[in-house]
């Protein structure tokens, strides 16, 4: 075990659990891991884990999970472990009481170049907007959302077509090594973390990653082909871009468009792109389509199933 910081762990999807693994590899001192407490799922309404109560089981590791993060049992047992460090991932909003008994700081990990795309879900709409490049950031909690200076930040530029869910990965494998790094900094001391006011360029504006509804995920065919593709691949693959179908067989349903491509050059060969749809500048093909209800499918097999001989539309 290393002789550094005693560390409290926060998070709770897939995206904290690596770099939790990098600080168990690490041999670092994790004192308690706290998450969400578990929560009904699926039909039987069996309890479900959060990964990172699962991963942290599977390593003997000492789990709290607080119903409320001011609760009095909850922030008296954070006072008697001590932490020097607390590491928030993909957590919830921590109240002064909570993040402030880390002796030399509690910092988060976040999916973006920050002061860019503070909130929710700054991977989807970095890719919705059609930024070329993102990145890692990790940042002292304060008392407000994503708001706090900045400690470290590493870039990555994003890929044409890449999806949300593969850059979500990328950035998670980013992230292990960019958390220790900010560790060992916090631990030996001797540097100043940076206002994010002083990372924003003359005229620029900070740009928010809100959380995600069910009408953001909506298709807006009368956009240019570029942002109906980006829209399409932000969101995919969850929570998935939908749109409105209108069947050859006269029915009317939704289908989620999770993966597509510019129609550019040999792309609007039919082997290429067998579902071609119209944008109000340009067209994209549509390479895998879930209809409500149905399994996801390639677009070529969805054609095949197709009844009726009526036109094809969405809207």
């Amino acid at each position: 075990m290393n002789s550094g910081p005693s560390i409290v762990f926060m998070g709770t999807p897939h995206f904290a659990v690596e770099p939790l693994k990098a600080i168990i590899k690490g041999g670092y001192n994790v004192s308690a891991v706290v998450t969400v407490p578990d929560k009904p799922a699926g039909r039987g309404l069996n309890l479900s884990q959060s990964p990172v109560k699962v991963f942290a089981q599977e390593n003997g590791l000492r789990m709290l999970q607080p119903e409320k993060l001011r609760s009095e049992d909850f922030i008296n047992e954070l006072v008697r472990i001590a932490p020097d460090i607390i590491v928030v991932i993909a957590f919830r909003m921590l109240p002064e009481s909570v993040w402030s008994i880390a002796k030399l700081g509690t910092f988060n990990l976040h999916a973006s170049l920050l002061p860019q795309y503070r909130g929710a879900a700054p991977i989807n709409w970095a890719i919705i907007n059609g930024e070329r490049q993102t990145g890692i950031t990790t940042f002292l909690i304060d008392n407000q959302i994503d708001t706090g200076s900045v400690l470290f930040q590493e870039a990555t530029d994003i890929k044409p077509n890449e999806t949300a869910g593969e850059l979500h990965d990328r950035l998670m494998e980013m992230g292990g090594s960019l958390v220790i790094k900010t560790i060992d900094a916090l631990y030996k001391g001797g540097f100043e973390a940076l206002p994010q006011s002083q990372l924003l360029g003359m005229g620029q504006y900070v740009k928010m990653a809100p959380k995600i509804f069910k009408e953001t995920c909506q298709i807006d065919w009368t956009k240019p082909a570029q942002e109906v593709h980006n829209h399409i691949r932000g969101l995919s693959p969850y929570p998935g871009a939908w749109s409105r179908v209108a069947l050859p067989d006269g029915s009317q349903t939704t289908a989620k468009i999770l993966m597509s491509q510019l129609a550019e050059g040999n792309s609007l060969n039919p082997e290429n792109c067998p579902l071609l749809v119209p944008c109000g500048i340009g067209a994209v093909c549509i390479n895998q389509i879930q209809l409500a209800g149905k399994k996801t499918m390639p677009a070529a097999d969805f054609l095949r199933g197709l009844r009726g001989n009526g036109t094809l539309t969405f809207s």
